[in-house]
């Protein structure tokens, strides 16, 4: 599996890099229809209603305190508090480790873990990088899919954004094997859940602002990309062939699509009708 050290900018963009080009594919209009063989989407009318309910607190919420989080908080702060909640829920990590086989994986993410724990100052600091041992991101879903089960359908839930029938129990599961959980700290839940959301939702932004000015359709635009990004996941970087111009630039097609966003507002085009950032 690709691995990815959290203290860099290089980091963060590795991270959303194959979200961001799946949403392009998305908007530009090749993803706008499941490919012979992917799945369908058989809960798309619920779906729809809970993306609708997201935007909505994205826009009203969520994204102007984001914002403000963004304006107050220096980058080595963000960059500390995102090292931070990763390390709260990397016995999540390492349980899927040894769950999916991945023994050595496992050993290492555990002494990651107490590394970054002890050394790291409870994780602000990413210690276990600067000495050889990067980041892996494992969840209930992953394992799921190593045992064989399908996603069954794609499903987002209000207030948690995208997910599947099969994923969703990774919400529970990270939860229970959290830092906070087995350290019995349950006092801290409330306030490091709030600022998880609002550390996450900086972290996207760009992605987010991206699919707002390039989706003709939202909804299969964050679909798409999440099952794309699942797929690299799932699979430890090793994509199908036919995937490989998905994650690679540029191409053609992506090339394409930058014009069309880059020009979008001299054409004349309207605004997603859930646009997040009104320009």
């Amino acid at each position: 599996m690709p691995t990815h050290k959290t203290s860099t900018p290089r980091y963060m963009a590795r991270r959303i890099a194959p979200g961001l080009l799946a949403m392009a594919l998305a908007s530009a209009g090749f993803g706008a229809h499941a490919a012979e063989g992917e799945p369908g989407d058989p809960l798309e009318p619920v779906n729809r209603g809970s993306h609708r309910v997201n935007l909505f607190l994205d826009k009203a919420v969520l994204g102007p305190v984001s914002r403000a989080y963004v304006r107050v908080t220096p980058s080595f702060v963000r960059t500390g508090i995102s090292n931070f909640l990763d390390n709260l829920t990397y016995p999540n990590v390492i349980l899927n480790d040894f769950l999916q086989g991945k023994f050595e994986q496992g050993v290492q993410d555990s002494m990651r873990l107490v590394l970054n724990t002890t050394f790291g100052l409870g994780g602000f600091i990413d210690f276990a990088s600067a000495v050889g041992l990067e980041r892996h991101d494992e969840d209930l879903g992953q394992t799921l899919a190593a045992w064989g089960v399908e996603e069954v359908a794609y499903l987002e839930l209000p207030g948690f954004g995208p997910n599947s029938v099969r994923d969703v129990g990774g919400i529970p599961m990270a939860w229970q094997t959290s830092l906070i959980v087995l350290a019995d700290v349950s006092g801290l839940a409330v306030p490091v859940a709030i600022l998880g959301a609002v550390n996450a939702r900086a972290n996207a932004s760009e992605a987010i602002a991206f699919r707002d000015r390039a989706a003709l359709d939202t909804y299969t635009f964050t679909r798409e990309a999440y099952r794309r990004r699942r797929d690299y996941l799932i699979n430890d970087g090793e994509l199908p062939e036919a995937d490989d111009d998905l994650y690679s630039a540029p191409t053609r097609r992506n090339a394409h699509l930058l014009s069309f966003v880059d020009h979008r507002g001299p054409t004349g085009l309207a605004r997603s009708r859930y646009d997040l950032f009104p320009r």
